[in-house]
């Protein structure tokens, strides 16, 4: 697996694969038009061009073989209780489920505490859907701790699914 930081060149592609893993993972926690109104509202061409463009944001796309299989997206601006300066959020980080298990998720968030570290970030933030008990303990066993509650608030999305653990990881020794 290689991961590939994306610029302005790649909105095509990355936008391809934001919208195919995040749908193949994600279609069943939505309600009526949802999927697509927050396909628009993370994915559309707009938000990516803006957020490519600025040095707060990163995305990086993986590839196998020359194709894409996922996705990750760090904001190294996260607003939280500690300082932006001292703390990063990885926003998104989606695989195409035929690709699962096979440790690329591990090998990328190992890329992504590199990176975090390379900006002198303290901490690095990351929210999960507080039902998805394989994706918390993946998490834990990489070291993140429980940090506090959360809930998500997006049009559409399935009430019961809401709730969210904001988990951190400590970088600095």
């Amino acid at each position: 697996m290689q991961l590939i930081k994306a610029t302005i060149e790649d909105i095509t592609d990355l936008q391809s694969i934001c919208r195919a893993a995040y749908t193949q993972v994600f279609a069943s926690h939505w309600e009526l038009d949802g999927l697509e109104l927050y396909l628009e509202l993370e994915f559309g061409t707009d938000r990516l061009l803006k957020e490519l463009a600025s040095d707060q944001y990163e995305y990086h796309l993986f590839a196998e073989d020359k194709a894409h299989i996922g996705f990750l997206k760090l904001n190294y601006k996260s607003d939280s209780a500690h300082s932006e300066q001292d703390n990063c959020e990885l926003e998104k980080i989606y695989i195409l489920p035929q690709y699962g298990g096979q440790g690329i998720g591990r090998k990328a968030m190992v890329a992504v505490f590199e990176m975090a570290r390379s900006r002198n970030k303290q901490q690095l933030f990351l929210c999960v859907i507080d039902t998805n008990a394989p994706a918390i303990t993946f998490y834990q066993k990489l070291g993140f701790d429980f940090h506090s509650r959360a809930r998500l608030e997006v049009p559409h999305f399935k009430e019961e699914l809401r709730g969210m653990h904001r988990m951190v990881l400590k970088l600095a020794d």
